[in-house]
């Protein structure tokens, strides 16, 4: 059975917008003397398909479109949203924005934008999800199920979800810049239970990015999807709980990228910086880590869920050094942080949709491979614990203090992956674990589950990580007392 609803839908209003009709809602932004202002246009269109007990529970549509308008006036900024695109009520939408502004009108605008000129495309989509039938999709959808499902006869439930969208952006401001994108979305995502002699544990496995539904041909396939929830499902039955206390963490690679995301990523973003409440705040150009340690956040990887040929305020898609040979080089910035610092914006500037106001956010977050084997990075390990996977973390972003739940993992004795882990937290410092990093392997892996949704200041935005295996010297383990 399949239920469609739209409780989101929007219906388009007024009239189709040019440059004529921008240039004028701008001017009027700017009437009562702000230094700067942008106009940030969207177009978004999304579906999600949920399966579970062996139906298709739902599947629902959404369409959006909006403007938001943006006035900076010295340190404040107005913002202002619309989804009617009518005269009248874009007028009002440019001098709520205006209203952070009070004095004659000072800016000059170009007589023409100029077009932001994309020299690639971080999308390879060839079957642009939106425009392939919902048939089509339903079957990635069952496949996956199925696959979940006969795993094996412990699993007793499997839930598989769909979600695609098509967001389409257009970017003008008072400097005549004029700039597009284009920003597909589908991510494929199953959990499975598990259940023996009273037991019964929980996997999940997902994967998806900026790319068409080709991907789940030729890339990561919803048998695998299905499969790999139901291995990790099984695979907990037969976890044991590891001893408590301080020991070596290797966090492996790829997902537990999440960790450098979260308890460091967090602390480089500019505007933390500007505020004096990250730690990194006094940190420019000085050692915070070994001098193999090179950590990036990158807009430009093809396919990846944070990559953007232009960011929200027309910036291009860049490539940003945020340690290097373990000094810190640079801070994720937005047009305001990067006037602040006196430096130029890295592409970051990133919003949730036209009702949200911009704000430094990562994109795709990752540290190089290292000089090591995976091999060698367990084996220099008499005891501890090595996590393939982590979930439902909690970070204070100023003290970079976290916790995270250690969903996948392995004791290690004597250098050797032994028995599976469960009910395991990991605790520590993002700072104090960047400067623990003993070893790095040559094994680099981004997140194959399509990414994440990263929260902050009330919005989302799709982000990517990843990290080769990394020994941290010493972490906090909160297992089970020795």
């Amino acid at each position: 059975m399949v239920t469609r609803n739209n409780p989101n839908r929007t219906e388009p209003t007024g009239r189709p917008l040019s440059t004529t009709d921008l240039k004028k809602i701008l001017s009027l932004a700017l009437s009562r003397g702000g230094d700067f202002a942008d106009i940030f246009l969207e177009y978004r269109t999304s579906l999600s398909i949920l399966m579970e007990e062996d139906i298709i529970k739902e599947s629902s549509e959404s369409i959006t479109l909006g403007l938001g308008i943006r006035v900076i006036s010295k340190d404040r900024t107005g913002y202002a949203y619309t989804n009617d695109l009518s005269e009248e009520k874009l007028k009002s939408a440019a001098l709520a924005a205006a209203a952070v502004a009070n004095s004659p009108a000072r800016v000059s605008l170009p007589a023409r934008f100029r077009p932001r000129r994309i020299s690639g495309q971080v999308a390879r989509a060839r079957l642009i999800a939106n425009s392939r039938p919902l048939r089509e999709k339903m079957d990635l959808v069952e496949r996956a199920y199925r696959s979940a499902l006969n795993y094996d006869q412990a699993i007793k439930k499997v839930q598989v979800a769909y979600g695609e969208f098509l967001q389409k952006v257009w970017i003008v401001n008072s400097e005549g810049l004029s700039a597009g994108d284009s920003r597909p979305m589908v991510k494929l995502v199953a959990m499975a239970l598990a259940e023996k002699n009273g037991r019964r544990e929980s996997g999940f496995a997902g994967g998806g990015g900026r790319v068409g539904l080709e991907y789940f041909a030729r890339g990561l396939t919803p048998e695998t999807i299905g499969q790999e929830a139901a291995r990790e499902a099984c695979l907990l039955l037969e976890a044991v709980d590891p001893p408590a206390g301080e020991m070596p963490v290797v966090l492996g690679p790829g997902v537990t990228g999440i960790l450098l995301h979260e308890a460091i990523g967090h602390g480089m973003e500019a505007d933390f910086n500007r505020k004096n409440v990250s730690t990194f705040s006094t940190m420019i150009g000085k050692k915070v880590a070994e001098p193999f340690v090179n950590i990036i956040d990158d807009g430009t990887n093809e396919r990846l869920p944070g990559s953007l040929n232009v960011d929200d305020e027309g910036t291009p898609g860049q490539k940003t050094y945020l340690v290097e040979n373990g000094i810190l080089t640079s801070y994720m910035h937005d047009k305001i942080s990067a006037k602040y610092y006196r430096v130029k914006p890295t592409g970051n500037g990133r919003r949730q949709s036209y009702e949200h106001y911009v704000q430094p956010r990562m994109r795709n977050t990752y540290m190089l491979a290292g000089p090591s084997t995976p091999d060698e990075v367990v084996g220099s390990v008499q005891k501890g614990i090595y996590i393939k996977d982590v979930s439902n973390g909690q970070v204070k972003i100023g003290e970079g203090d976290f916790a995270f739940y250690v969903s996948q993992g392995n004791m290690i004795e004597n250098g050797k992956l032994t028995a599976p882990i469960k009910d395991v937290n990991i605790m520590g410092n993002g700072p104090k674990m960047l400067a623990n990093i003993t070893m790095l392997a040559n094994d680099l892996q981004m997140n194959r589950g399509g990414g994440g949704q990263c929260g902050k200041g009330g919005q989302g935005v799709p982000v990517g990580f990843g990290q080769p295996t990394c020994l941290v010297h010493s972490m906090t383990v909160g297992g089970v007392n020795a």
